[in-house]
């Protein structure tokens, strides 16, 4: 454990840089913050936001070596496409090249891994991954994350990269389940950082399909706060957990120590 810092934003509680080379991202998540705030100032449409734009301008950046851990990709994904594994990465090598500490975050996809595991075998000291495993269901999966790969995909991901020798994290944000507890306990021991939990952030209230109304209400239940609570007391003491910010101030606590 590290020491207490202070409440962050959004991808400042992981990394003190974030890097993206792609507009828009094939997942569409319901959820999707950056999905709602490209639609609120008119960069996106619910039907465009999945059709990923290669941002050329960042692929022919030059990088730095940044003060502290760089976060790549924050509001997009690396998805089994060849033009944008290419772009996104290009756009790793260039940042380790450059010396830098890089935070992976993806749903991993596991031909995707696999590929980078290989490309960067020789940066496991300044490479860590940061799989998102949301939950154990695929159709909640299917239901949240439409596009994301399932969740056998993302596992076997991080078994993986465990088993290749690259420090693995795993993010349960946001939940989907009602209790997290039994996939912590499933991908601990391939785990060799952090196991982060929280909420669902933004969960829309309207223009939301009859059909869909159940799931909503459903998920909504799952962030009560007197669950969150007990959630927090389940999970606290376990080895690794960490819990984002968002669940903290629900909670009225200080947030967690650094990782």
């Amino acid at each position: 454990m590290g020491k207490t810092r202070k409440r962050t934003s959004g991808t400042k509680e992981w990394a003190n840089h974030n890097v993206n080379c792609v507009k828009g991202c094939a997942n569409d998540c319901r959820y999707c913050y950056a999905k709602m705030m490209g639609k609120r100032f008119g960069r996106c449409t619910d039907k465009t936001w999945e059709k990923m734009v290669i941002r050329k301008d960042v692929l022919e950046k030059k990088f730095p070596k940044y003060n502290g851990r760089v976060m790549f990709p924050s509001s997009h994904d690396i998805v089994d496409d060849p033009k944008i594994k290419a772009a996104c990465f290009k756009v790793i090598s260039k940042l380790l090249q450059a010396g830098n500490e890089v935070l992976i975050t993806t749903k991993p996809d596991l031909k995707v891994t696999k590929e980078i595991l290989d490309k960067f075998s020789n940066y496991k000291d300044t490479i860590q991954f940061r799989f998102t495993i949301t939950s154990n269901n695929d159709e909640l999966l299917a239901f949240w994350e439409r596009n994301a790969p399932k969740y056998e995909d993302r596992l076997e991901s991080v078994i993986l990269a465990y088993k290749e020798g690259f420090k693995t994290s795993v993010s349960i944000e946001p939940f989907l389940d009602y209790n997290p507890q039994e996939l912590v306990r499933v991908i601990a021991p391939y785990v060799t950082e952090s196991i982060w939990i929280g909420p669902m952030n933004y969960i829309p209230r309207n223009n939301i399909p009859e059909n869909d109304f159940p799931e909503y209400e459903k998920i909504r239940k799952n962030y009560e706060t007197s669950h969150l609570k007990e959630i927090y007391q389940e999970l606290r003491d376990f080895p690794k957990i960490r819990f984002k910010d968002s669940m903290m101030i629900k909670l009225n606590l200080p947030p967690n120590n650094c990782d």
